[in-house]
């Protein structure tokens, strides 16, 4: 008897001294690396703009999408003719940023001049779980009005989409830089 608790004893000895130390892993941020942006430049009948080649442009009745694949985002512009109307175009793009204040974390508003062109708006960055990561509108304040709002093809999560909108709104600011109204 007492050799047989001897022997469990040392196959318990022997058990338990062969786990490792759990470790938990380091807190970190998912890194995807995207390629640098040759930029080719598209025109319309009112204006032209920038575009990063990754995206692939199409046009639908009152728009545009710049969708990028690999991304699994679209860019939507919708461009509108001002007809003494731009205190409301200018009224219902800035409520379309708001409405996703409900899921958002912070909106933020960085405005945008450009007198040399004539293109003025604002660039909402939209932080947090909500439905599109950036919003903007640009107009030169007489007949032109483009908006723009940027999805993502997937449940808003914003920790993993967030290299991806930060990319993207890096091209909408570019975007927004070169556009020239015709």
């Amino acid at each position: 008897m007492y050799r047989s608790l001897l022997i469990f004893l040392a196959f318990m000895c022997m058990v338990a001294g062969c786990e490792e130390a759990v470790v938990p892993k380091p807190k970190a941020m998912l890194r995807l690396d995207y390629s640098a942006a040759e930029n080719l430049v598209y025109n319309t009948e009112n204006f032209s703009f920038t575009y990063n080649s990754t995206a692939e442009i199409s046009q639908s009745k009152g728009g545009y999408q710049l969708q990028y694949p690999s991304m699994k985002g679209t860019l939507f512009l919708n461009y509108k003719a001002i007809d003494g109307d731009l205190d409301i175009l200018l009224s219902d793009a800035q409520k379309f940023a708001y409405e996703h204040v409900v899921k958002a974390d912070a909106i933020y508003e960085q405005p945008f001049v450009n007198e040399d062109n004539k293109v003025y708006g604002m660039f909402y960055e939209v932080k947090g779980d909500a439905a599109s990561q950036a919003q903007f509108y640009v107009t030169d304040s007489i007949q032109h009005f483009l908006t723009g709002s940027l999805y993502f093809y997937s449940k808003p999560n914003y920790d993993s989409i967030y290299p991806a909108a930060v990319y993207m709104q890096r091209d909408i600011r570019v975007l927004m830089e070169s556009l020239r109204w015709k």
